[in-house]
């Protein structure tokens, strides 16, 4: 029996994990083309490297499809409902930084704060009939986050493209986006609301709870990774 590990299959998340391993004595690489998705392992007995998309990695985690994987906080903590009993937390990585984040349009001048959007929002449905729509990819982070700040009268709208662009087109009145510079944001002319993001989301590997893995070779693995002793 191997350990199935998963990691991000392209771009700077695959070099950024590549990199983490690699400093700690175990080399991940690709084996073959870049659009073969098999890699290779060196430095760890019984480990199966596979590539695929940061955000299916979480689905194969919970159903125990893969053992280990490489993703962002954000992404599992959305895609998979009641996490905490699903998949465990070995290590954050320390990079892939980016805040999920509530933004508004920046003529919204008396709006700064959830209390304020609460207010806005009431007015909203009052004057047009219908609730102020909130585009989103993060529909489980967001609705958790407004319930526990009391506001209520919102609804969300799934946005799979550029979220940031939904205002412009007259397709949400807010947005929820993740964002590491705030950059995408000011150049739409939205303003991120004071105070705590939604989540803090970095590259993190997890290890799924619902797997059969090798508690022995798992133990290994954590060990030469400098993680410490882990009960699997």
């Amino acid at each position: 029996m191997s350990l199935k590990l998963a990691v991000p299959s392209k771009g700077r998340l695959m070099e950024d994990t590549f990199a983490w391993f690699g400093a700690r004595g175990v080399g991940l690489s690709r084996a073959g083309s870049e659009r073969e998705y098999a890699g290779a392992v060196t430095g760890a007995e019984g480990v199966e490297l596979i590539l695929m998309s940061a955000g299916e990695i979480p689905r194969e985690l919970a159903a125990g499809r893969i053992d280990l994987g490489v993703t962002g906080t954000d992404l599992v903590r959305e895609k998979i409902p009641l996490w905490a009993d699903k998949v465990d937390p070995l290590a954050e990585m320390g990079f892939g930084h980016a805040n999920l984040i509530l933004a508004v349009p920046q003529f919204w001048v008396d709006v700064s704060n959830l209390d304020d959007l609460d207010a806005v929002a009431a007015a909203f449905r009052a004057r047009h009939g219908f609730r102020l729509r909130i585009a989103t990819k993060y529909h489980r982070l967001v609705r958790e986050h407004l319930t526990r700040a009391g506001v209520a009268d919102y609804q969300l709208v799934d946005s799979q493209g550029a979220t940031e662009g939904t205002i412009k087109n007259a397709t949400a009145e807010a947005v929820a986006d993740i964002t590491s510079t705030g950059a995408t944001l000011e150049a739409n002319h939205l303003k991120i609301l004071d105070g705590e993001p939604i989540l803090r989301s970095q590259a993190t590997l997890f290890a799924s709870k619902t797997s059969q893995a090798d508690v022995a070779l798992m133990s290994a693995l954590c060990a030469t990774l400098g993680l410490g002793d882990k009960n699997f």
